[in-house]
C-alpha cells in the first residue's frame, strides 16, 4: 500500500474510532479518539473547556472535515445553524440581545448565566424582567410605575435602596413594610398596638428620622400614652419586692420620660406594715449607716408616709433613762453628741461612769441648763476642765492644782497674786496687757518689748526710772518725739519739713541733732545730708518774684550747690517734649519767637529746636498739621519757607481753585515741590487762559501755537474758552466746535478750509474751485454744497 493510501487510511480509521466512541477521554486540551488519544487539540488554536471536553469529534468535525471549522457559539448552539443539529438552541424566550453568547454564557453549563448589562438604556429593564423572558417583580412587589433600575442595580436586586419615598402619603408606612412588600415590624418590636392611645398609631407616629432610617424613635415622645405601661415594660420589671405583684406601672411611675422619681403610694400604709420589708437598701431605701440605733423598733413609728423627713421621733419609741449616750455620741446626727469643747467630766473619778442625764436634768427637750457642780460633788481633778479655761498668765504659768488657790466651786474670786517676788526676769506684760491686770495706756512712749520692770518698780508706777538707756535711741527719736506721747515733745510748727522731701523721708531726728538726748541744738541739715531733690519743700517760700522763677518749682534745675544759691544756670538736658519752653522763652524772661516765626500755634519749642542751640531746628513737617495747610507758612512771609515763585500758575485766580492749598496739586509731600500736576488732582472744568496763556509754558501750561486756529474766526468766538475745543486736561486733542458759525464776513470757512492755510489742526483744506469754477463760490458755506448752507455732509463734521 502506498504512503498516500495508508494516511487516508489512517484519518479514516481515528475517524471510525472517534465516531463509535473508542478514544478515552484524555483533558480538555487532547481529542477524544483512540486513535487521536495524544493528539493536543490546544496546537489548532482552541482549547476544549467545560462541556466541549467530552463532545464527540464529528459533533464539530463533520463528514470528517477538520479545516475551517467554526469556533463561535452561534455556528452550533443557534437553531437553523450548520452544526446545530441535536445541540442545545437559544430558545425563542431567549433575552434579546445582538451580544456574543460567550457575553453571559459559559462552556461549563448555560444555566446560571449572567447578564451583561453595560450598554442597556436606562429605564429599559422590563423590556426583558417581565416574568418570560427573565424574572420579573412578584406578586408581593411594592405598587409603583417608576423603572426598575430607579431602586435596583444590575449586580443584583437586593437590597434596593434607590426607592424614592417623596411620594408616599404619611400614616401608610404599613402598606409597604409589613414584612411581605418590605421590611415589617420585628417579633421584639414595642406591642404598641396594644394599648388604646397606639392603636391607630402609624410607623411614622414613632420613626420620625424620615425614610432614612428607622432610628431614632420614641414611644413616648411622640404619643400620648398614660396606661397600660406594662404592655411593654412588664418584661423589664426589677424582681424587688417594691414591684412583686405589681401589674399597674403608672400606680408609681407618672412621667412617661423616665422612671426615675416613682414614688410608691404609702397612703394605705399603718404600723402594721413592715417598712424595712422594701426599706432594707435593696428594694427601696433603707436606714444609713449613721441612723440612730432603734432596735426592731418599726420606721413608721418615725417616719411619715410622705417623706423621712422630719422624723416624728420624740423619745417615746426607745428607752432613754441612763441611755442617752448611746445614740448622742456624734456618731448618730442628727442625734448631737458631746462638743470638741464639752466638760472630759469623764476624766474624773467622780463622774466616770454618769450618764449625760447625770447633769443634763431637763430633760430629751433641752440639754440646757446642765450643772456638774449643782449634781454632783467634786473636791479634786479641777485642772481637768477649768486647765483649758485657765488664764494665760504667769501666775498660772506652771500651776495645775485650781484647788490650791481657788476654794470654793461656786466663784473663782478670793485669790491674790503675790509680786514680792518678781524681778527683771519676770514678764509683767503677761498679766499687764489691760484685760487680765491695767497695761499701757494709750499715749504711753513706745518702749517695744521691753519690760515694765526696766521703768517701773513693783510697789506703784510712779515715779519712772526712764533714762533713754532702756531702749534703743539711735535713729529712733521719732518713735517717741512725735507730740505724741508726753512728756516727750515732738516738732514744733515751724520746724523745716524735711520729710516731705522723697531722700529724708525717712530720716530720724538725730540725722541733724547731732548733739544727742541731752540737746536738741544746735542742728543741720545740708552739713549732715545729702539733698539732690525737693529743695523746694523748704526753700519754695524764699524763691524770688521773677519771670524764669515763675511756675518754678524744681530749685535744683538750676541750682547745683546746697552752699550756695549763687552762679545757677538753667540745664536744659533734663527738658523734653513735655517740657514748657515758653514759660521762660517768652522774650521777657528768656529770648522766644520772632517775628517771621513759622507759625506753629501751641506747638512746643522742643519739638523743633534741641536744648543745646536754637539752630539747625530738627522741623520736619510732623510738628504741626501739614495736610491743606502748606500755604500758611509758604506764603514768602516766613522764611526759610519759600512760597510761590513770580512765575507759579496762576491757580488762585480759577474759581474752582480759588481755595486750593499747595499739597492740592504737590502730592510728593513735604519733601519736594517738584511733581506738582494740577489737572491730575482736581477738577477743572473753566478758566483754562488763566494758566494756558503762554506765560506759563516752562511749568507745563502750554498756551496756543503762534499757527492756531484764530478765535475770531469762529461768529461770536471772540470769548471762547479752551474748552469749548480741548474736552480733555490728558491731551490737547480737540474736537472743533464752530459755534454754530454760518459763514460769512470774519466767520468764513475759506478762513482755514481753503487751500494754502496752515493752522493747527487736520482740517480739510480744498480751493474754492475745486468743483465749480465759474462763478467761483464765495465761501465753502455759500457755495450751495456743503452745510450748513448747502445740502450736504454734516454741519461742522463731514463735508458729504
Amino acid at each position: 500500500m502506498s504512503a498516500a493510501r495508508y494516511r487516508v487510511w489512517l484519518v479514516l480509521a481515528l475517524w471510525l474510532a472517534t465516531l463509535f466512541g473508542t478514544a478515552g477521554a484524555l483533558g480538555p486540551a487532547f481529542s477524544q479518539t483512540a486513535a487521536g488519544r495524544d493528539f493536543d487539540h490546544l496546537s489548532t488554536g482552541y482549547a476544549l473547556t467545560g462541556a466541549h471536553t467530552t463532545a464527540r469529534c464529528e459533533s464539530c468535525h463533520v463528514g470528517g472535515v477538520f479545516k475551517g471549522t467554526p469556533r463561535d457559539c452561534e455556528s452550533c448552539h443557534v437553531a437553523g445553524a450548520r452544526l446545530a443539529r441535536g445541540n442545545v438552541v437559544k430558545s425563542a424566550s431567549h433575552v434579546p440581545t445582538t451580544q456574543p453568547c460567550e457575553s453571559c454564557h459559559n462552556t461549563r453549563t448555560y444555566a446560571g448565566a449572567r447578564m451583561n448589562h453595560s450598554g442597556v438604556p436606562r429605564g429599559s429593564c422590563t423590556s426583558c424582567h417581565n416574568g418570560q423572558l427573565a424574572g420579573g417583580k412578584p406578586p408581593t412587589h411594592l405598587s409603583t410605575t417608576a423603572a426598575c433600575d430607579s431602586c435596583h442595580t444590575v449586580s443584583a436586586w437586593r437590597p434596593a435602596s434607590g426607592f424614592d419615598h417623596a411620594g408616599v402619603a404619611p400614616g401608610s408606612c404599613a402598606g409597604c413594610h409589613n414584612g411581605t412588600r418590605a421590611t415589617g415590624m420585628g417579633a421584639s418590636h414595642v406591642p404598641f398596638g396594644q394599648t388604646m392611645a397606639g392603636a391607630g398609631a402609624t410607623c411614622d407616629s414613632c420613626h420620625k428620622s424620615s425614610f432614612r432610617s428607622w432610628l431614632p424613635a420614641r414611644v413616648h415622645a411622640s404619643l400620648a400614652i398614660t396606661a397600660q405601661c406594662a404592655t411593654c415594660h412588664a418584661g423589664i420589671k426589677p424582681a424587688t419586692p417594691v414591684h412583686a405583684g405589681q401589674a399597674t406601672c403608672e400606680t408609681c411611675h407618672k412621667g412617661a420620660t423616665t422612671w426615675s422619681g416613682a414614688k410608691v403610694d404609702h397612703g394605705t400604709f399603718s404600723m402594721a406594715t413592715n417598712c424595712a420589708g422594701c426599706h432594707n437598701g435593696s428594694g427601696a431605701t433603707g436606714k444609713n449607716a449613721t441612723h440612730i440605733p432603734v432596735g426592731a423598733t418599726n420606721c413608721f413609728a418615725c417616719h411619715g408616709t410622705t417623706t423621712w423627713k422630719p422624723g416624728k421621733f420624740n423619745h417615746t419609741q426607745v428607752p432613754v433613762s441612763a441611755q442617752c449616750a448611746s445614740c448622742h455620741s456624734g456618731a448618730y446626727p442628727p442625734a448631737d453628741g458631746r462638743s470638741a469643747n464639752h466638760t472630759p467630766y469623764q476624766l474624773v473619778a467622780a463622774l466616770a461612769s454618769a450618764n449625760c442625764d447625770t447633769c443634763h436634768k431637763t430633760g430629751y427637750a433641752s440639754w440646757a441648763p446642765a450643772r456638774v457642780h449643782a449634781s454632783t460633788s467634786v473636791t479634786a481633778q479641777c485642772a481637768t476642765c477649768h486647765a483649758s479655761a485657765k488664764p494665760a498668765t504667769p501666775v498660772h504659768t506652771g500651776q495645775t492644782m485650781c484647788e490650791t488657790c481657788h476654794k470654793s466651786t461656786t466663784t473663782w474670786s478670793g485669790a491674790k497674786v503675790d509680786h514680792v517676788t518678781f524681778n527683771a526676769a519676770t514678764n509683767c506684760t503677761s498679766c499687764h496687757n489691760g484685760s487680765s491686770a491695767a497695761g499701757k495706756n494709750a499715749n504711753h512712749v513706745p518702749v517695744g518689748a521691753t519690760n515694765c520692770f526696766a521703768c517701773h518698780g513693783t510697789a506703784t508706777w510712779k515715779p519712772s526710772k526712764f533714762n533713754h538707756t532702756q531702749v534703743p535711741v539711735t535713729a529712733q527719736c521719732a518713735t517717741c518725739h512725735t507730740g505724741s506721747y508726753p512728756p516727750a515733745d515732738g516738732r514744733n510748727a515751724a520746724h523745716t519739713p524735711y520729710q516731705l522731701v522723697a531722700q529724708l523721708a525717712a530720716a530720724n531726728c538725730d540725722t541733724c541733732h547731732k548733739a544727742g538726748y541731752t540737746s536738741w541744738t544746735p542742728a543741720r541739715l545740708h552739713t549732715s545730708v545729702s539733698v539732690t531733690a525737693g529743695c523746694n519743700t523748704c526753700h519754695a517760700a524764699v524763691k524770688p518774684a521773677t519771670p524764669v522763677h515763675t511756675g518754678q518749682t524744681v530749685c535744683e534745675t538750676c541750682h547745683k550747690s546746697t552752699t550756695t544759691w549763687s552762679g545757677a544756670k538753667v540745664d536744659h538736658a533734663t527738658f523734653n517734649a513735655a517740657t514748657n519752653c515758653i514759660s521762660c522763652h517768652n522774650g521777657s524772661s528768656a529770648t522766644g519767637k520772632n517775628a517771621t516765626h513759622v507759625p506753629v500755634g501751641a506747638t512746643n519749642c522742643f519739638a523743633c529746636h534741641n536744648t543745646i542751640a536754637w539752630k539747625p531746628t530738627k522741623f520736619n513737617h510732623t510738628q504741626v498739621p501739614v495736610t491743606a495747610q502748606c500755604a500758611s507758612c509758604h506764603n514768602g512771609a516766613y522764611p526759610p519757607a519759600d512760597g510761590k515763585p513770580a512765575n507759579h500758575l496762576p491757580y488762585q485766580l480759577v474759581a474752582t481753585l480759588a481755595a486750593a492749598n499747595c499739597d492740592s496739586c504737590h502730592k510728593a509731600g513735604y519733601t519736594s515741590w517738584a511733581g506738582g500736576r494740577v489737572h491730575a488732582n482736581v477738577s477743572v472744568t473753566t478758566g483754562c487762559k488763566t494758566c494756558h496763556n503762554g506765560s506759563h509754558a516752562g511749568q507745563g501750561a502750554a498756551g496756543k501755537p503762534a499757527n492756531h486756529i484764530p478765535e475770531t474766526q469762529l461768529l461770536n468766538g471772540a470769548a471762547m474758552e479752551c474748552n469749548a475745543c480741548h474736552t480733555s486736561t490728558t491731551s490737547w486733542s480737540a474736537r472743533m466746535s464752530h459755534n454754530n458759525s454760518q459763514g460769512g464776513g470774519s466767520g468764513w470757512c475759506k478762513g482755514c478750509h481753503q487751500s494754502g492755510t496752515n493752522y493747527a489742526g487736520g482740517m480739510e483744506r480744498k480751493s474754492l474751485t475745486h468743483k465749480t469754477k465759474t462763478p467761483p463760490a464765495i465761501d465753502c458755506s455759500e457755495s450751495g454744497c456743503h452745510r450748513p448752507l448747502g445740502n450736504k455732509g454734516t454741519p461742522y463734521t463731514k463735508w458729504n
